[in-house]
C-alpha cells in the first residue's frame, strides 16, 4: 500500500518546488496579474475584446468588466475625468504566432504603435493601440 497522504506528498514534493519555484521573498511583483484599460464606451469595448479572444467576462457590471486569461485579469473601467488618452503603460500579454495576432487586431480596428521586433533570445514584440486609445503589448518567446 503506497502513502498518499498529503503530508507525505508535501514532504516529497517541497524539495522538489523550491528547486523549480524560486520566488524572492521580498520581491513586490510575483506575476502580471491584472491590466486595466480605461474605455469611453464600455459596451462596445467588451464585446471588441469578446470577439477578438472568444472569452465572455466572468465580472459584468456597469463600473467594470473582467477577463480571466489563465489567471489573469483584464478590467475593462468606464473612462473618468482623471485619465488622459495615452500610451503612459503598456502591458505585454504572451502569445503564439505574433504576426497573425497583429493582423487580427489590426483587422479588429486596432492600429501598430510598434510593429513585431525580435529583441533577441527567440523574443519578438509588438504593441497596438486599442480603438479607445490603449497600448497593448504582445510578446512571443518569453
Amino acid at each position: 500500500m503506497r502513502n498518499r497522504s498529503p503530508f507525505f506528498i508535501r514532504n516529497l514534493c517541497e524539495p522538489l518546488c523550491r528547486r523549480v519555484f524560486v520566488v524572492k521573498k521580498n520581491s513586490m511583483f510575483k506575476k502580471l496579474r491584472t491590466v486595466i484599460y480605461y474605455v469611453p464606451d464600455l459596451q462596445a469595448a467588451k464585446a471588441w475584446y469578446s470577439k477578438l479572444t472568444g472569452v465572455q467576462p466572468y465580472f459584468d457590471e456597469a463600473f467594470y468588466v473582467g477577463f480571466d486569461f489563465n489567471g489573469c485579469e483584464l478590467g475593462l473601467h468606464p473612462q473618468d475625468e482623471t485619465v488622459t488618452i495615452g500610451n503612459q503603460t503598456v502591458s505585454h500579454w504572451a502569445v503564439d504566432e505574433i504576426e497573425n495576432c497583429v493582423k487580427q487586431l489590426v483587422a479588429e480596428g486596432a492600429t501598430v504603435l510598434y510593429a513585431v521586433a525580435n529583441v533577441g533570445g527567440g523574443i519578438k514584440v509588438a504593441t497596438v493601440i486599442d480603438p479607445w486609445g490603449n497600448a497593448v503589448g504582445l510578446i512571443e518567446g518569453a
